[in-house]
């Protein structure tokens, strides 16, 4: 895939894709498996191994995806609100 992609698109794919057997399975174990997903991506993060960081990552990004499809959350919606308002969040100093 050479063309950009955006969060939106994403998250759409995923939905179309995958929606039904997420929706089935429901929100607390979507949840369960983000949070193993994270896990996993802590422990590539702890190697040198390039590619399984990028898969990590992108299974994290897939799965908060999927949680938000659950819940009917916009995720370039929300983190236009959260993110690029005036202003925005304050960081730790």
């Amino acid at each position: 895939m050479s063309e950009s992609l955006t969060i939106q698109q994403f998250q759409h794919h995923i939905r179309d894709k995958y929606s039904a057997r997420d929706i089935q399975r429901g929100s607390a174990p979507t949840f369960m498996w983000l949070i193993e997903e994270v896990g996993e991506l802590a422990t590539a993060l702890q190697g040198n191994d390039r590619a399984n960081q990028e898969e990590e990552f992108a299974d994290v990004v897939a799965w908060l995806c999927t949680l938000a499809n659950i819940h009917g959350i916009d995720l370039t919606t929300a983190i236009k609100k959260k993110y690029f308002k005036s202003g925005g969040p304050k960081g730790f100093k």
